[in-house]
């Protein structure tokens, strides 16, 4: 550890109270709690967070303003600050989220997929730059998350390299889906303010395009994804989305932190959004929860299993594989509730299956946080079959509930859950590899026997989920490892420069 407190700004797209699609979010705006209460002597760290202020966004105060040089014309950067609390064995912390305020490039109905975003998310690495000077605030390290801040490590080492100011910034980059590259065509290097010296393969050029993934990966002083299965699993190219070759040159520098949740918000003793709260030594209760939920989507009241699934309805999710077996699978003594949107074929196949099998299959297409937690404390067992997880938080959530994972062996599944052996009673899970249909019946039939057979072995395995540590404060004490090591790197790469 430093003998000081490191100076720490966290830069997303998204940030949860704020903004949110995916998880990102939920990592950006917990992540930075954990890491102002770590360090030496609890002294805490001066962490600082930023993102762009979409509209939508309420509460905000303005800061400052100031022009950003920018595609041929000075383009106005409108600084707004808010704030999130940390609260960690009794201390508390305030920490300052910056926004970047433009109404061209964020005053729109949604965040993301438009045909100007190189230019929206340069516009905003840019003013993220300029804004620190003007702080007066200069961080040890910036830690960059996914493909819309992936400029910001190129530019410190490009047009920034000869400005004293950001000489000691070191950078970390983290990949929280590799899928999601922010790859634009060749004239976004005009955007960009750089010329055809930086368009090739060893730099900023990728398949033809400028892709703003490959700035981070290639120029940030350390990369980092979402868990250790997935950092050496992007390495090969059946997942690394042709970045592999890349990630295996930097392999040296790239490591793996597993995702946590907060356990103030994911608690089942005091969580307000549940029908009945539990611990561990009241796990008897959470059959209420079950009955609730059964009564809540219309389905038959009994002590049936029950299997949840919450989840985006996308390929990557492994719902081909529930559609090789769905039918086989309402065949067996069991509810099955599904709560999501996504793909159109996806929501017809659950509803196609809730109106086959009406008493068996309980469906929501949509968003409902208050159902998502009622799912996670009323289910007996949490399906993530992925194709790939980079970490996966449902079934962390699911843990800390009781709710016995049913998992893929990928990414950060294969990380966080364990294969149960009723031999010896060790394990938090059922896990299976072969991506296919039978694989996943054989797991989730394997489940239902426990539960069938042995209800006393089944409360065991529900505690050792509740019993495990997936909280913010074990990773946030990993990623001050990692910020540390990026800031030694980077002395050091100034050095023999």
């Amino acid at each position: 550890m430093f003998d000081r407190p490191l100076k720490i700004l966290l830069v997303s797209s998204e940030v949860v109270p704020f903004a949110k699609t995916g998880g990102l979010a939920d990592v950006a705006g917990s992540l930075p709690k954990a890491l102002a209460v770590v360090g030496n002597d609890n002294m805490g760290n001066d962490v600082r967070v930023i993102m762009p202020h979409y509209k939508g966004i309420e509460g905000a105060s303005y800061r400052m303003d100031f022009p950003v040089m920018f595609n041929n014309r000075a383009e106005t950067s409108i600084i707004r600050e808010s704030t999130i609390e940390a609260h960690f064995h009794g201390q508390h912390r305030i920490i300052p989220v910056y926004m970047v305020d433009n109404h061209h490039y964020f005053y729109r109905d949604r965040m993301y997929m438009f045909p100007d975003e190189a230019e929206r998310y340069t516009f905003f690495c840019r003013a993220v730059l300029e804004m620190l000077p003007r702080l007066n605030w200069q961080p040890d390290v910036i830690h960059c998350n996914d493909w819309q801040s992936g400029p910001i490590p190129f530019f410190i080492k490009t047009r920034y390299r000869h400005d004293p100011f950001y000489a000691k910034i070191s950078t970390v980059f983290t990949i929280h889906n590799l899928q999601y590259q922010g790859n634009y065509p060749r004239e976004s290097l005009r955007v960009l303010g750089v010329g055809d010296e930086y368009f090739t393969p060893d730099q900023l050029e990728f398949y033809g395009s400028v892709s703003f993934m490959k700035m981070g990966l290639v120029y940030s002083d350390v990369i980092n994804t979402v868990s250790r299965t997935y950092a050496a699993e992007i390495q090969r190219p059946e997942l690394g989305e042709r970045m592999d070759g890349l990630l295996r040159k930097r392999s040296h520098d790239l490591y793996g932190i597993v995702n946590g949740i907060n356990y103030h918000e994911f608690n089942p003793k005091t969580d307000h959004r549940i029908y009945r709260n539990y611990d561990y030594d009241s796990i008897e209760y959470k059959k209420e929860n079950k009955y609730a939920l059964q009564k809540e989507l219309g389905l038959p009241i009994r002590d049936v299993p029950v299997i949840g699934l919450i989840s985006r309805l996308v390929d990557q999710k492994g719902l081909d594989l529930i559609s090789e077996i769905g039918d086989e699978l309402m065949h067996l003594d069991l509810h099955f509730v599904v709560l999501g949107s996504g793909e159109k074929h996806y929501e017809e196949m659950f509803n196609r299956l809730k109106s086959k099998y009406p008493q068996k299959m309980g469906v929501y297409i949509g968003f409902n946080s208050i159902l998502a937690q009622r799912i996670y404390s009323g289910a007996d067992m949490f399906l993530m079959p992925s194709r790939f997880e980079p970490c996966g938080l449902g079934q962390l959530i699911a843990m800390r509930y009781g709710t016995i994972p049913i998992v893929r062996a990928t990414g950060g599944l294969a990380d966080t859950v364990h294969d149960y052996n009723p031999a010896t009673g060790s394990g938090n899970g059922f896990v299976f590899s072969e991506y296919n249909g039978r694989a996943l019946y054989h797991a989730i039939a394997r489940s239902l026997k426990v539960y069938r057979d042995d209800q006393e072995q089944w409360s065991k395995l529900a505690r050792n989920c509740m019993e495990m540590d997936f909280s913010w404060a074990r990773s946030g004490v990993e990623y001050l490892q990692l910020f540390q090591e990026a800031i030694s790197r980077h002395v050091g790469r100034a050095q023999t420069a």
